[in-house]
């Protein structure tokens, strides 16, 4: 469910170098009135610099090993239910929980249990509504800072 901006950052890069390679041999194609070119005709092509496709944003700076934290989650709704499958990648523990918002003003919303995923921990949180499903996310915290909250 959640996007990396270095996806993003990758598939934008790889678009910028195909094209960077594309274009010197579209720009070299003869025309459809110009006679097919031997091979005295094959001449190196110059390209010049100021005509490549500008670079990519610079990728922000990764964050240091012990600030990388958080369960991967997927979320399916399927009419009034909830399932969220999360993956932690990380080799730290998260406490997970199924936050559930429904859409009938009767209808109560669900916060679920936090749940341990450990490092390269799965786990599956399911809940529901008793009638359609306004949205739904995954909450992610660090084992410990409840206790550091309640001493505050």
């Amino acid at each position: 469910m959640h996007a990396r901006p270095s996806r993003a950052v990758s598939l934008l890069v790889t678009s910028v170098a195909l094209a960077g390679l594309l274009i010197p041999g579209a720009v070299a194609q003869p025309g459809e009135d110009d006679p097919a070119p031997g091979p005295e005709a094959l001449a190196p092509v110059v390209v010049d610099p100021a005509e490549i496709p500008a670079e990519p944003p610079v990728q922000p700076a990764r964050p240091a090993a012990g600030d990388l934290f958080g369960a991967d989650c997927d979320i399916e709704i399927d009419g009034s239910l909830v399932t969220a499958h999360c993956h932690n990648g990380y080799p730290e523990t998260d406490l997970i929980r199924l936050h559930v918002e429904c859409d009938r003003w009767w209808d109560v919303d669900g916060d679920g249990a936090a749940v341990a995923v450990g490092p390269a921990g799965r786990v599956e949180l399911t809940s529901r509504c008793w009638k359609e499903v306004r949205t739904a996310w995954v909450s992610h915290e660090r084992p410990g800072r409840r206790d550091a909250d309640r001493l505050r």
